[in-house]
């Protein structure tokens, strides 16, 4: 199976060199065994007699918990506002090469009809029978934002908070996650309204000052969307959303870390406030992640690639072409972290700070078979999703011993 293929496997078994993300004590287990059903069975320090099922052989490997990437319009040419199951089946599938296990299919600020549409779309999904990355839900990015930090959305279709809208696409699919600006007026009582029904709620294309920011942590605004891009920056008077993020144990500090969007030294500082259970690395990744550079489009927008940046005709960042895989090496070269001390801004904290640490992010028995296999450059091997191999590295097929 090589990149792109849809073919699964039953596995069972794997074996490996390193596995972080174990719950349990020193030594680290090698081996894990898989259960029928998709979970893990146990983790343990050898390979255990032989029983005839399928073993992946992970030597010279490490094991982490699949990757999950909370933030993320597209990749592979499909967008998840084209609003398909092809777009969204497409994107699983790619993101999965690059170690992806679990997404939220994030929508653009966008006329209510075409969003409404998005969100239904991800509803007629099965998320079990993706071909990739399982489909956890909807990100609503926007419309809710400040006109004056619109970034790469459409300013003509960012529009205060609305109730009526809210419940309409509450009602229509699996949102998980709302992006807004919370200084708005009626910001308020959509947190309110959202977190009734069980959403999380983001600051992100925000003009708050730090006493709004904290209000609004306060009310259960428990995460930062794209971390100091679109956001009030720290200044030591005034210390805007930034501040409020980097000193406040309460939030979640989403980090596009392509080397553009942020300075890698800014990571480091980011690392440090947050630490690596509050850091949660994200994509961004629109269309054209996957593909060559050149021209493409975000919401409707001209965008063109060069350079591993994505702008519109003004300059303006629009998303970004960044995996996981390579956030992670990105995030490990700026940070000074060692693989053991970061592998949770790739998976646990987003789990986490999506309510799902129970079921994901973790390698510990019961736990859903979510699994990257890393080479020792830190590229991805294998994926295997809820005790699936749905992709193996061409040339790797010979690991695969049933």
């Amino acid at each position: 199976m090589s990149r792109g293929s849809s073919a699964l496997i039953d596995l069972r078994t794997v074996i490996a060199d390193h596995i972080y993300g174990h719950v349990g004590n020193k030594p680290a287990p090698t081996a894990l065994t898989l259960s029928p059903t998709g979970r893990i069975e146990t983790l343990h320090s050898a390979l255990l007699a032989e029983d005839n099922r399928p073993i992946f052989d992970a030597s010279g490997c490490t094991i982490l918990p699949g990757f999950v990437d909370v933030h993320i319009h597209g990749s592979d040419g499909s967008d998840c506002m084209d609003a398909t199951s092809e777009a969204l089946a497409n994107i699983s599938r790619f993101i999965a090469t690059r170690g992806v296990t679990a997404f939220l299919a994030t929508t653009m600020t966008a006329p209510a009809a075409p969003t409404l549409e998005a969100v239904r779309n991800a509803a007629r999904v099965n998320p079990d029978e993706l071909p990739g990355a399982r489909l956890l839900g909807v990100h609503l990015e926007g419309p809710f934002l400040s006109p004056e930090f619109p970034g790469a959305q459409p300013i003509e279709y960012v529009r205060d908070p609305d109730l009526a809208e809210l419940e309409e696409l509450l009602n229509a699919g699996p949102v998980k996650l709302i992006t807004l600006a919370p200084e708005r007026p009626g910001a308020a009582a959509l947190i309110d309204v959202a977190r009734r029904h069980g959403v999380r709620l983001v600051m992100g294309h925000t003009a708050a000052d730090y006493d709004e920011a904290i209000a609004a942590i306060d009310r259960g605004v428990l995460q930062a969307t794209h971390t100091f891009n679109a956001m009030t920056g720290l200044h030591h008077r005034k210390p805007g959303v930034v501040g409020a993020v980097l000193s406040d144990d309460r939030v979640f500090a989403q980090l596009i870390a392509d080397n553009i969007h942020v300075h890698p030294a800014v990571m480091k500082v980011l690392a440090r406030c947050k630490g690596a259970d509050l850091t949660l690395l994200t994509t961004d990744a629109i269309r054209a992640a996957g593909l060559p550079e050149g021209d493409t489009e975000l919401g409707g927008q001209p965008v063109t690639v060069k350079d591993g940046a994505c702008r519109l005709p003004d300059g303006t960042l629009a998303g970004s072409i960044l995996t996981m895989d390579l956030a992670l090496r990105n995030f490990l070269s700026a940070s000074g972290w060692t693989l053991a001390e970061a592998w949770p801004v790739t998976s646990r904290a987003a789990a986490t700070a999506l309510g799902l640490n129970h079921e994901i992010g973790v390698l510990a028995p019961g736990y859903r078979a979510d699994l990257v296999i890393l080479d020792d450059k830190l590229e991805v091997v294998a994926t295997v999703v809820g005790g699936k191999l749905v992709y193996v590295r061409e040339g790797e097929e010979a690991r695969v011993k049933k």
